[in-house]
């Protein structure tokens, strides 16, 4: 085989590796892979939480949710949730529902389908043994899909799911308004909101924006009409 033909195989490898990163642009993650994007409901808004469950501030996020009435879905680490398998445990014990986040916050386009079969598994283990529930979702830290993790997504048996909105609510600069914003800018009704009940990737206290930002987004959905709840109770 000549060098040129093994940098077309490659290149063609690379591109069928990073093919799934489409989903990051919203047209054709809304009409392509509806159920990808977390589309259900037209009446129904899933709320989900990603990075916890976190001692410092999963708890203000889970007191301003039980005020609202509302039951979200939380994507874990596997890596937080060993460090605080109680708290885990109060989610579902609370009515929550609990995802898989991967066991390490790493990017999946950097790993091997090794790796991403293994930290996979290793996070909905330690999550399954921690609440006596077994994840049906996954979502892929950074929501950086690749064939990788697709593949280990479909061995371990859940099912993969970004969002259809995001509140920014990571950033040093965001505030409850630029968080509930950021979401409008999305879709809601139908839709799979993304927020962050741990700041451990993100800048730090971020979480206490998030908490402020609820009420606002609860007013938001009153107007428009809308069921919150978690990813179980959003098909369509």
């Amino acid at each position: 085989m000549t060098g040129r033909s093994m940098m077309v195989l490659g290149a063609g490898a690379l591109a069928v590796w990073c093919a799934p990163l489409l989903a990051w642009i919203d047209p054709l993650r809304f009409g392509v892979t509806p159920s990808l994007a977390g589309l259900g409901r037209a009446d129904h808004l899933a709320l989900t939480f990603d990075d916890g469950p976190d001692p410092a501030s999963t708890p203000f996020v889970l007191a301003a949710l039980d005020r609202l009435g509302w039951k979200a879905t939380f994507f874990l680490l596997g890596s937080m949730t060993a460090a605080a398998p109680g708290l885990a445990s109060e989610l579902v014990a609370a009515g929550h529902e609990v995802g898989a986040h991967g066991y390490y916050h790493q990017r999946s386009l950097l790993r091997s389908p090794g790796w991403l079969r293994d930290d996979l598994r290793r996070g909905i283990d330690i999550i399954t043994s921690a609440t006596g529930a077994r994840p049906q979702w996954y979502r892929p830290p950074f929501g950086e899909l690749s064939a990788g993790a697709l593949v280990a997504a479909r061995r371990s048996q859940v099912r993969p799911v970004l969002w259809s909105a995001w509140g920014r609510d990571w950033r040093a600069e965001a505030t409850p308004s630029s968080v509930v914003a950021d979401l409008q800018g999305g879709i809601l009704g139908g839709g799979t909101a993304l927020l962050h009940d741990s700041d451990c990737t993100s800048a730090p206290g971020s979480w206490k924006v998030t908490v402020a930002a609820l009420p606002l987004l609860a007013s938001v959905v009153a107007e428009q009409g809308l069921h919150v709840g978690p990813l179980r109770d959003h098909s369509a």
